[in-house]
């Protein structure tokens, strides 16, 4: 039986793929709708020999279906940001003590006993709105922390907060709410950590990291800006300490696709479309295709890239269509 402790004590690539394995072997008949998927594509789970071979889930299903295969019913469903013109996707989870014990050993896997910490979130949008794993993420580790807290839109407050805080710090923000604050204030923060976890949500332009990584730096008066990357439909998150490159914890891994193909893994350092295999979704798919772009570096780095185009992969739309 896959456990989530077995999951989090993952300590090499072979264990990796082995538990990755079982737990599609399960998921193939147990979460309905990757098991429809699977049929649509005429694929027979057993034939599946590797990784490599796993068709991924497209992420979109999220959005349309209950993409879960617990025992029970979820103790929550999490939901991701929308402008409003779209449908969120639903992640339904079976335990948030999972979910407590996944992002806290990913998070101190990087950055070492949260007690040592104060954590400051910048999460205006999200705070807006029901249903948010970031906040609820956040909000635990503050918890766990001791000290920091959540800012709406009192960036005075937070900057003087920050300042008298003797502690090591982490700030982190939205993009377009870190970019406010270091366009109007540029503080200079001391023994801070600046982490910004991607996205205008259409209250600024868009930039490229690279772009909004300058101004940041400039603007906080730091070397470096670190990222996280995680999404309303995964458990595990990955984290940057600068130039876009991301590390996965030991129980999550990318494989990048041909974005004409969308069931074709490119070689080590091509780009393409980002699959997600994320162990710790035990109870929903651990299988997913994203519409990020990216190369993979290694087992455990990745590059972000942007997203895919018009999200129009060749063989998915069709099939999404159907389910």
């Amino acid at each position: 039986m896959i456990t989530i402790d077995k999951i989090l004590n993952i300590t090499h690539d072979k264990e990796f793929r082995e538990v990755a394995m079982e737990l599609f072997m399960h998921q193939a008949t147990t979460c309905a709708p990757y098991a429809e998927y699977l049929s649509l594509l005429g694929v027979d789970p057993q034939s599946i020999r590797c990784i490599e071979e796993i068709p991924f889930l497209p992420i979109e299903l999220f959005k349309s279906h209950d993409v879960y295969c617990g025992e029970t019913a979820p103790e929550i469903v999490f939901t991701s940001s929308n402008t409003g013109q779209t449908t969120p996707s639903r992640h339904m989870m079976a335990s948030l003590e999972n979910y407590r014990k996944t992002f806290t050993k990913a998070f101190e896997s990087f950055y070492g006993n949260i007690e040592q910490w104060s954590i400051y979130g910048l999460l205006p949008n999200y705070l807006e709105r029901e249903g948010s794993s970031l906040v609820y993420m956040v909000d635990e580790l503050i918890r766990r922390a001791g000290s920091g807290g959540f800012y709406l839109n009192d960036y005075e407050r937070l900057i003087k907060d920050i300042e008298h805080d003797p502690r090591p710090k982490i700030l982190l923000g939205v993009s377009y709410a870190l970019w406010d604050v270091a366009e109007q204030y540029a503080p200079k923060l001391k023994d801070t950590i600046i982490m910004e976890t991607g996205g205008m949500k259409g209250r600024r332009k868009e930039l490229s990291k690279s772009e909004l990584h300058t101004i940041l730096r400039n603007g906080f008066g730091v070397e470096s800006i670190h990222s996280e990357y995680g999404m309303a439909e995964l458990t595990s998150q990955a984290y940057s300490s600068g130039d876009g490159i991301f590390k996965t914890p030991s129980w999550m891994r990318i494989l990048v696709r041909d974005v004409n193909d969308a069931f074709d893994h490119s070689p080590q350092g091509m780009r393409g479309g980002i699959d997600i295999i994320d162990l710790a979704n035990l109870t929903s798919c651990a299988f997913i295709r994203t519409q990020d772009l990216g190369r993979k570096l290694n087992e455990r780095e990745f590059a972000l890239e942007g997203r895919i185009a018009g999200s129009d992969i060749r063989g998915c739309n069709l099939l999404v269509h159907n389910l």
